[in-house]
């Protein structure tokens, strides 16, 4: 064989493991979870749920979102400015 054939032929033994290599990727989707469902329906009872909340009612949701802004679970406030 002669160089050249032997670089063409690495060439394409290089682009047929590149090309094979994309086959084996497996497709990334939820796996059956609704990414459209709205933030106070997302969440079923459980033992990591707020006491009062109530899935599926939004005004629930919205009440445990200013009680936690209340007691300080906001860290906009907390952030340190530093002036130059």
């Amino acid at each position: 064989m002669t160089a050249r054939r032997t670089t063409a032929l690495a060439l394409a033994a290089a682009l047929a493991v590149v090309g094979l290599a994309a086959c084996g990727e497996k497709p990334q989707t939820a796996a059956g979870k609704k990414s459209d469902a709205k933030p106070w329906e997302g969440m079923a009872q459980s033992t990591h749920a707020a006491d009062g909340y109530k899935a599926g009612d939004k005004a629930a949701w919205e009440a445990q979102l200013k009680a936690r802004t209340e007691r300080g679970q906001n860290e906009y406030p907390r952030a340190a400015v530093v002036k130059p």
